[in-house]
């Protein structure tokens, strides 16, 4: 995706939600990096980091997860328990059916749905899975920007706001619970990106964003502490 990069070899990636999207292009970025990837997608059809693996001959590995499913969650943590990882990243993110309505306006089975997806499942993977990551990694989610509500000043998208706006408050509680811990905790807030969640009226590419991303995470990396950071590095407010 960009030129002149710097190679970091032997270490490996758990990504969490790697099949399409940001998480795919997050998969091949690190992989033109020298970095091993292990990557999870829901079931077992055909998806594009299969070709990846195809790409990157013994240097890719694909798990099945639905991170909604605590019973799957906990069988990864067992077949990947004699393992240890240099970062464990969830990149995991959904979206109400119409999110131009309001709080009052949502089903409550599309709000349970969103708040599972965006806020509950990635901390129970976290919670499962961050101790398969070295004392120097780093353990990193995919947030958003509109979970600042410092920054809500103009209302909208109200259920996927307070959905990350949550994660990001379970977050903290981790971070608090773990104060002694040596890793790196990032919260990304990745900006507006042409996905199928972002839609096509986003204005960036992912070929323009994931490089910074992944150049931001690499960066944060042995910096004890929890961070509400963007793909540039800079502080997000709460």
């Amino acid at each position: 995706m960009c030129t002149n990069k710097s190679i970091t070899p032997s270490r490996t990636l758990l990504l969490i939600g790697a099949s399409r999207g940001i998480g795919y292009a997050m998969a091949a970025e690190f992989l033109e990096r020298g970095w091993n990837v292990i990557g999870t997608i829901r079931g077992t059809a055909k998806t594009p980091l299969h070709d990846l693996a195809l790409q990157y001959k013994g240097r890719v590995e694909i798990e099945s997860l639905d991170i909604t499913r605590p019973d799957e969650i906990e069988a990864l943590r067992g077949r990947l328990a004699e393992r240890r990882f240099d970062m464990l990243f969830v990149n995991a993110g959904t979206a109400n059916s119409n999110q131009n309505e309001t709080i009052a306006e949502v089903t409550t089975d599309d709000f349970v749905r969103v708040m599972i997806t965006n806020a509950l499942s990635p901390m129970r993977v976290i919670e499962s899975l961050q101790s398969l990551v070295t004392a120097s990694g780093l353990i990193g989610i995919m947030s958003s920007g509109q979970g600042s509500v410092s920054n809500n000043e103009k209302g909208g998208h109200e259920v996927y706001r307070g959905s990350k706006a949550a994660l990001n408050m379970y977050m903290r509680s981790y971070a608090a619970r773990h104060a002694e811990d040596t890793r790196t905790l990032v919260l990304m807030a990745p900006g507006w990106i042409r996905t199928a969640l972002g839609g096509p009226g986003a204005p960036f590419s992912l070929e323009e964003t994931v490089p910074k991303i992944v150049s931001t995470l690499l960066s944060q990396q042995g910096q004890q502490g929890l961070r509400y950071i963007d793909r540039e590095g800079k502080t997000v407010p709460w």
